[in-house]
């Protein structure tokens, strides 16, 4: 699945105009804010092969899942600020692609992606509308993986043994694009777009294993209040 430039465009404008209609108010040097929302993860999966003795092209894709977020920001200067976003972990369900893609849900997992952005705010503190950018870390680890039994009929059949599987925790990076609307002094709403490049390996106790590009991309919507 690709997210639609104009979807996030669309959603930014709609943010810019919970701002507009409202008094401006500041974002300061030596200012914290706390704000909650919901963020929606979908994975851009390019799925590896399992490894024999599976169906050669038994690939995998992942779905969507939202959770929600609490992001709090400390403003370095008028324009430079420091984001942390935590929230509870993305349970994603992962299903059959290529030449197994009719066996159905293969398993799930949890992934609980901390990430911190270095931000630049344009414009003033006073300005309604504050777009702004970010870049920073992210920790993916991955956590309550679980195999179904199509996976285990993939993987070792015949066995009875049913197969469990993990994915490799990774450091990576993400890029955010937001924009944020004031509503009053201390209240306001954001809309950001953010960008993780992500890959990690599957292990899977039959001993095969899978690499999976997940790249995965986020919409997140918050509201906030300034100390």
């Amino acid at each position: 699945m690709k997210v639609r430039v104009n979807k996030v465009v669309k959603m930014l404008v709609l943010a810019g105009a919970f701002g507009v209609a409202s008094a401006a108010s500041a974002q300061s040097a030596g200012q914290w804010t706390a704000a909650i929302g919901a963020n929606k993860v979908t994975p851009h999966v390019v799925s590896g092969d399992i490894s024999a003795p599976a169906l050669p092209h038994s690939q995998g894709t992942i779905d969507s899942n939202t959770q929600p977020v609490l992001v709090v920001t400390y403003s370095f200067t008028d324009n430079i600020s420091l984001e942390g976003a935590i929230g509870t972990p993305y349970k994603h369900n992962i299903y059959g692609a290529g030449a197994i893609a009719a066996t159905g849900k293969l398993g799930s997992a949890e992934v609980l992606p901390p990430t911190l952005f270095v931000q630049y705010r344009f414009f003033s503190p006073s300005s309604k509308l504050r777009p702004f950018v970010g870049f920073g870390p992210t920790y993916a680890r991955f956590q309550k993986a679980t195999g179904s039994g199509q996976i285990t009929a993939l993987t070792n059949p015949g066995a009875g043994v049913p197969t469990t599987f993990k994915l490799d925790n990774k450091f990576t990076y993400s890029g955010q694009i937001g924009l944020q609307g004031n509503y009053d002094e201390r209240w306001f709403a954001s809309v950001a777009y953010i960008k993780t490049k992500l890959s990690t390996d599957v292990h899977f106790s039959s001993g095969q294993e899978q690499h999976m590009k997940l790249d995965p991309s986020s919409v997140m919507l918050t509201v906030g209040y300034r100390f």
